[in-house]
């Protein structure tokens, strides 16, 4: 089974199911959220006090990063991801602030240089949470090991300039990635390579299979001009599925 979804620049990519095996996390099972007429959660109890450990990342081992499809837990948890931050639209912010939910934003520099003060609106409320995807959003299977190393290193020495946090966590442009690219991530000092096993494209979610979202789903959206619509579409699907929103670095820690 494989999941189409499309990629920021319009060109659809298939990604091969897999799952990476991690510790189930110890927790208890939220109370369930309640949703404005727009869909967005609002008032939703956190299961666990976010950014507190619930799971380890998988080690490194020969030099490569491990690849992350999907958390697995049995609990009611999903996580949504949000790439490369072409469009900054205010509405956004306010959204995510409202649905209580902290994403992994996985960022291009190319994108974020010039506009740090709009991602950081989202750190004032201690909901920013900033994953690398390179400076410049390139087909990293395209490149020699030398220019991936510096595609992800200098996106990762960008962000902690701007937000004085390092991200711990890569996204590869279009879910592209071969043996170099594992190697390039952990020598950049990044723990894990996060692809997804839902998408949400113009107002619809995507999924890999059965029709509905899982639980240890991680989704997959971009900031786009359909971001309130395809925000709104998860959350409300999440609820749909009785799911509640974690973040995903509580998972990989």
């Amino acid at each position: 089974m494989s999941l189409l979804v499309v990629a920021c620049t319009g060109e659809a990519d298939t990604l091969a199911a897999g799952t990476s095996v991690v510790p189930q996390p110890e927790g208890t099972t939220p109370a369930a959220p309640t949703t404005t007429s727009a869909g967005t959660v609002t008032g939703a109890t956190q299961p666990y006090p976010f950014g507190q450990a619930q799971a380890k990342v998988p080690p490194i081992a020969g030099g490569k990063a491990p690849v992350i499809r999907h958390i697995a837990t049995d609990k009611p948890y999903v996580f949504i991801t949000m790439d490369d931050g072409a469009v900054r639209d205010p509405q956004a912010l306010q959204l995510i602030r409202d649905s209580g939910a902290r994403p992994t934003l996985f960022l291009n520099d190319r994108y974020v240089k010039g506009h740090e003060d709009y991602f950081k609106q989202l750190q004032d409320t201690d909901q920013l949470v900033i994953g690398n995807h390179t400076v410049n959003h390139p087909d990293l299977k395209k490149l020699s090991y030398a220019a991936q190393k510096k595609e992800i290193c200098d996106n990762s020495d960008a962000f902690q300039k701007a937000f004085g946090q390092r991200p711990t966590l890569f996204r590869p442009p279009f879910g592209n990635y071969n043996d170099d690219t594992l190697r390039a991530v952990a020598d950049c000092g990044l723990k894990a390579v996060v692809l997804w096993t839902a998408a949400v494209n113009d107002g619809v979610v995507q999924f890999q299979a059965n029709g509905k979202l899982k639980p240890g789903d991680i989704v997959l959206m971009h900031f786009r001009k359909t971001f309130v619509q395809d925000y709104t579409a998860f959350l409300n699907r999440a609820k749909q599925d009785g799911l509640t929103p974690v973040p995903l670095s509580d998972f990989l820690a």
